[in-house]
């Protein structure tokens, strides 16, 4: 059972230089990641036993000063900390990036914005079939398409858990050697096909606030309930 408790949670974005080369499986953690992965053993499974974990929510870091957690983060490391801080390293030095997930057109927009913020890095990519579990062909394409790139940095973005579940799941069958980071919503982010909080909302921790304020209809659940759930849950932890 996952325990925020007992997770190593990298502690501050000054760790991400630390970090090792080579193959490396990172993931992140939120207040609703948390919340389902309680419920999803293999969810819960694929984030403990990853090799590195961002707090991707300044609940989460919160939470793990409230119950004493085993890791103390200073502060929130954002999918998009993580993303910018990868693409800038790989852009000094020149390489190849493989973003496998989204839609045809958020992947070509990636790739023009690509050519202009990182004009070092050749990018590759792969849309997925848009359905609930892939099928066994699926998998065998996807993981060709990105063995055969042989990226110096691989992103998923396929949203929680489902992006960690198969990351996790085919992870010995990836013949890269490269950090490979799970970050979801980057992708739109990156692409401009969703707005990210502008900087005053980040810095107060509050770009959840801002999404819901966005996107009331589809995010109400996740924050207002969601939300509610978390604080219950880290109390039942402590």
């Amino acid at each position: 059972m996952l325990r925020l408790k007992s997770l190593d949670i990298l502690e501050s974005r000054a760790a991400l230089a630390a970090l090792p080369e080579g193959k490396l499986l990172i993931n992140t953690i939120n207040a609703h990641s948390y919340n389902t992965a309680l419920k999803d053993e293999a969810f819960a499974e694929a984030l403990m036993k990853g090799d590195v974990l961002i707090p991707d929510g300044a609940s989460i870091v919160m939470a793990c000063r409230k119950i004493k957690a085993k890791s103390q983060p200073k502060e929130r490391i954002a999918g998009w900390d993580l993303f910018a801080f990868e693409m800038d390293k790989l852009n000094r030095k020149g390489g190849k990036c493989f973003f496998m997930g989204s839609s045809e057109k958020v992947l070509a927009l990636i790739k023009k914005r690509a050519a202009v913020d990182y004009p070092n890095i050749v990018v590759e990519t792969y849309s997925p079939p848009y359905k609930p579990e892939f099928s066994e062909e699926d998998n065998r394409a996807i993981i060709e398409a990105i063995n055969k790139a042989k990226p110096d940095l691989l992103w998923i973005g396929m949203t929680a858990p489902k992006q960690e579940k198969w990351t996790y799941q085919h992870w010995k069958e990836l013949d890269v050697n490269c950090h490979v980071g799970n970050i979801g919503a980057v992708f739109d982010f990156f692409a401009g096909t969703v707005e990210r909080a502008p900087l005053w909302w980040q810095e107060h921790s509050l770009e959840w606030l801002y999404r819901l304020i966005k996107e009331p209809r589809r995010m109400w659940r996740r924050y207002i309930i969601g939300n509610a759930l978390f604080v219950m849950n880290i109390l039942k932890e402590k």
